[in-house]
C-alpha cells in the first residue's frame, strides 16, 4: 500500500476512532491523543498483513484506552469533587455525535468495568462482531457476549423512556437559564422533577459542589441562595448548545468562570443537571467560543 493510500484509509476511520476513544475515556483531548498514537502505529504497520484495517485500528484504540483507563482510575480516586465527562458540544445542526449515548448514559457507563464498557461500545454502538471483539479483549466470544449483556442492562436502565425533541429541549434550557438568572424560583420549581440531581465538576480548579445536590427542595434552595448572593445577571449565556446529546448552554459568570450546563429531561421536567466548570475540560469549548466571537466580529 502506498503511503498516500495508507493515510487516506486511516483518515476515513479517524472520526470513528476518536468517537470510540471518547466514549471509553470521557475526554475529547485524550481521545484525539489516542487517535494520533493509533496513526503512528498504523504508519509503521505492515499493511500487506492487515486484512481488515477498520478492525485492526479499533483493536489498537481499544487496547490503548484500556491501558489509559487503568491510570485514569487512579486519578479519579484523588479527583476533587464530582467527575463528569468532558463536554462534547454540538452547535445548531452540526451533530458531532451520531450515536445516542447522552451524558446520562455516559455516566451509566462509568459504573461499568473497563471490559464491560469496551464490549458494549464495540458491539452495541460500533457494530463489531463478537469474534472480533473477543480477539481485541483477549476473551472468548461467550464471555464477551456476557460482558456486553451486563453493560446493556445498565444503559437501558438509565435510558429515558421518552427522549426529548430538540425544540422542547432547547426551550427548556433557555427557560431554565432565564429563571435562574432572574431568581424566578416559582418557575424553576415547575421545571424540576422531584428527584432532580445537580452534579458540578470543578476538578479542584474552580469552585464547584463537592457532592451531588439531590431533590427539588435542596436544588431550589441552592439557586435561591446563588441569586441572593450574586443578584440578577450574574451569569451570561454565551449560546445554547447540545452537550453529549442533551440540551444545554455555554455560559460565563461575572467572575469570568466559563461553564457548560446540560439537562436530562423526562416527561417535560429536568431530572439531571450536569455543570462542567473544570477549565481543563473546557479547552475545546473555549476555542469554540473564541472562534464564534471572531466570526461575529468579521460579519
Amino acid at each position: 500500500m502506498l503511503p498516500d493510500q495508507a493515510t487516506e484509509l486511516f483518515e476515513a476511520h479517524r472520526q470513528r476512532l476518536v468517537r470510540l476513544a471518547y466514549r471509553m475515556l470521557g475526554s475529547q483531548a485524550a481521545a484525539e491523543d489516542v487517535a494520533q498514537e493509533a496513526w503512528l502505529r498504523w504508519r509503521k504497520a505492515d499493511h500487506a498483513e492487515i486484512r481488515e484495517p477498520g478492525a485492526f485500528l479499533s483493536r489498537i484504540v481499544t487496547r490503548m484506552c484500556l491501558d489509559e483507563m487503568k491510570s485514569a482510575k487512579a486519578k479519579r480516586e484523588i479527583y476533587v469533587g464530582e467527575w463528569l465527562p468532558e463536554p462534547l458540544v454540538e452547535i445548531e445542526d452540526d451533530i458531532v455525535d451520531p450515536d445516542d449515548l447522552t451524558m446520562t448514559l455516559m455516566m451509566a457507563l462509568e459504573r461499568l468495568s473497563p471490559l464491560e464498557r469496551a464490549a458494549f461500545l464495540l458491539h452495541d454502538v460500533f457494530g463489531l462482531p463478537l469474534n472480533e471483539i473477543a480477539t481485541t479483549l483477549d476473551r472468548e466470544a461467550p464471555a464477551v457476549r456476557q460482558l456486553a449483556s451486563r453493560a446493556r442492562k445498565h444503559v437501558q436502565d438509565a435510558r429515558p423512556r421518552f427522549p426529548v425533541s430538540r425544540d422542547e429541549g432547547e426551550n427548556i434550557a433557555k427557560a431554565f437559564f432565564a429563571a435562574v438568572n432572574n431568581g424566578d424560583i416559582s418557575t424553576l420549581k415547575s421545571m424540576l422533577a422531584s428527584n432532580v440531581v445537580v452534579q458540578s465538576d470543578g476538578g479542584g480548579k474552580v469552585l464547584a459542589f463537592i457532592n451531588p445536590i439531590t431533590g427539588v427542595d435542596r436544588v431550589l434552595r441552592l439557586y435561591r441562595s446563588l441569586h441572593r448572593k450574586l443578584g440578577s445577571d450574574w451569569v451570561r449565556m454565551v449560546r445554547p448548545v447540545w452537550i453529549d446529546g442533551l440540551p444545554g448552554y455555554i455560559s460565563h459568570e461575572r467572575s469570568g468562570v466559563l461553564q457548560t450546563t446540560a439537562f436530562a429531561i423526562e416527561d417535560g421536567r429536568i431530572t439531571n443537571i450536569y455543570v462542567t466548570r473544570n477549565p481543563d475540560k473546557l479547552q475545546h469549548v473555549l476555542e469554540l467560543v473564541a472562534d464564534q466571537d471572531g466570526m461575529s466580529r468579521r460579519q
